[in-house]
């Protein structure tokens, strides 16, 4: 079970966590939601599959797979190094042929061909991840843009409302006897 998020969740609805050890228990399981979503974010066939490989593959249901497929010729090979005896491994755990699909597997295919793709996918993901950051740095600058006084549509327009207010007699700003005093506007620095 996930933590509480430390900082809320985003508008999609994905936790924010103060540690990346909080996002691990949603990382490593096998979500075919998730595997969507992702794979929605891309376009193309070569981005959508290498995206659906580079999830499947980071889940702890595919490590339990390969670990699997890497135990299936343990018995054979502590037969041959003379560990145990040849009578207590099962007979179809011994035929040369499935060493030799096991072999096949991890050592051409997943080492050949599912490393490219995995590669690509996360080419793919990080050039989405920089796509959402470059746009969060946007918002970010317009906003710091329209806090600055002396930007025109900001901060500088609601000084400017509120020394007009100031100058007008028998406001809560102005006039005899309020009390209130209108802050001094800063001047735009020249350069």
């Amino acid at each position: 079970m996930s933590r509480q998020p430390t900082f809320g969740t985003t508008k999609s609805g994905q936790p924010v966590h103060a540690n990346s050890r909080d996002h691990l228990a949603d990382v490593l399981k096998f979500s075919p939601r998730a595997i969507r979503q992702a794979v929605g974010e891309v376009t193309g066939f070569n981005a959508k599959f290498a995206v659906i490989i580079t999830s499947g593959v980071g889940t702890m249901a595919c490590a339990y797979l390969f670990g699997l497929i890497a135990l299936a010729s343990l018995p054979v090979i502590l037969v041959e190094a003379g560990a145990v005896p040849s009578a207590w491994v099962p007979s179809f755990l011994q035929k040369p042929g499935l060493i030799l699909i096991v072999s096949w597997i991890a050592q051409t295919f997943l080492q050949l061909v599912l490393l490219s793709v995995i590669m690509v996918g996360q080419r793919v993901q990080s050039a989405a991840s920089d796509a959402r950051a470059e746009k969060s740095f946007q918002d970010t600058e317009i906003i710091m843009d329209r806090l600055d006084v002396s930007t025109k549509g900001g901060l500088s327009d609601v000084l400017e409302a509120i020394h007009h207010l100031g100058a007008q007699p028998g406001t809560a700003f102005g006039g005899a006897g309020s009390g209130a005093s209108v802050p001094e506007r800063p001047t735009p620095p020249q350069g």
